[in-house]
């Protein structure tokens, strides 16, 4: 069988990966290309772009590489056509991957959705087009699945592909982090500030201003594939700060608190039982338009799928240098912290099990055949 499969950032090339490994399992003779991420390539899928060609956040990024953008998508398109794939999966990325599907069912290929946009959040109305141009959904978060029913769309919950990801790591793993990179015999903070330029340099500035408060910690900062370490380099000027690319399992298993940029990554801290900070800014301009579009209580996953308060998310003009102190103070108290590991139990298990991945790969072969 040939399948095409399509990822937009990070964290779908991580799960697009897991998926590439499942379907390999169960159909070794599978033909995959991709637009995705080294992780995709490195489980066997042939790149054919890379999700960093078109990472750019927020209204006004995207309008001003409009031009570039499209032309990927013409080429994507193109590629799709010539390689007439079995199965054609999107993984989240929808501002992209909706064009293209909608797109691609005028050629009649059988449309597969792995991770639901966020049609949850903010436009619902984009459900319509989800529902003429997507075969098969499958969600992993349980709320999604109840959205979903409310426009009499059937989707599939397969659970949650980071406690996959997390189980895999934990089974295998053996590192030392602070033997192999030479760093300090402190308690580890990890500093996670995204995977895209813009939203590095604005988050990373105002986490590092109050590394140097705290000589007692080593700070780590996870550096994403995408960038260049000098990129980083050239923000970090204290002492007790060190950068370690691609490597963020590794630290979260060793760290003690984290500050966070919202995203997959408050998940992934929370299944690795951090206390965390959420943080998040953006342009003016871009907020204020989100702001319009988004209706949700919360931004943070981790709050989201348990309906309240877990982790305090510190959001535009709120994340500032006073309210980032006060709470890292707080995840770095003992009662504070006890309590927020409590919800973090609470959150797993209503995440479910493992198998996220061998469930949608099941099912998009399955559903080939059919």
């Amino acid at each position: 069988m040939k399948y095409y499969i399509l990822a937009g950032e990070a964290s779908g090339d991580l799960h697009g990966s897991n998926l590439i490994k499942e379907i390999k399992r169960k159909d070794p003779g599978a033909d995959i290309r991709c637009y995705g991420g080294d992780l995709m390539e490195k489980a066997g899928a042939k790149l054919v772009g890379h999700y960093k060609e078109r990472a750019f956040m927020g209204f006004i990024e995207v309008i001003q590489n409009l031009f570039k953008i499209l032309k990927i998508i013409k080429l994507c398109k193109q590629d799709i056509l010539e390689f007439q794939p079995d199965a054609l999966i999107f993984i989240d990325n929808s501002g992209y991957n909706l064009r293209i599907a909608t797109w691609a069912k005028k050629y009649n290929f059988k449309t597969f959705y792995y991770i639901s946009p966020q049609v949850w959040a903010s436009r619902a109305g984009r459900v319509k087009k989800i529902k003429e141009c997507v075969d098969y959904m499958y969600v992993v978060l349980p709320f999604v699945k109840d959205f979903y029913k409310k426009y009499n769309y059937e989707v599939t919950y397969v659970g949650h592909p980071l406690i996959d990801a997390i189980a895999a790591y934990k089974s295998t793993n053996t590192t030392d982090l602070k033997k192999e990179f030479d760093l300090a015999d402190k308690p580890i903070v990890a500093l996670l500030p995204g995977s895209r330029k813009q939203e590095i340099t604005e988050m990373l500035g105002e986490m590092l201003k109050i590394c140097e408060l705290y000589p007692q910690y080593q700070f780590i900062v996870a550096g994403a594939p995408s960038q260049e370490a000098s990129f980083y380099e050239s923000l970090i000027r204290q002492s007790n700060v060190k950068l370690i690319k691609e490597r963020t399992y590794d630290i979260l298993k060793n760290a003690e608190a984290a500050l966070v940029t919202s995203g997959t990554a408050t998940l992934e801290t929370a299944l690795f039982k951090v206390p965390q900070v959420v943080c998040y800014k953006g342009s003016a301009l871009s907020y204020a338009i989100a702001k319009r579009i988004v209706k949700l209580k919360y931004i943070s996953l981790v709050n989201l799928i348990m309906d309240k308060q877990v982790v305090t998310e510190l959001i535009q003009d709120d994340f500032t240098y006073k309210n980032l102190l006060k709470e890292f103070e707080a995840i770095i108290n003992q009662n504070t912290r006890k309590v927020m590991l409590d919800h973090y139990e609470d959150l797993e298990k209503k995440l479910g099990g493992i198998g996220a991945s061998e469930k949608t790969a099941n099912s998009i072969i399955s559903n080939i055949s059919a």
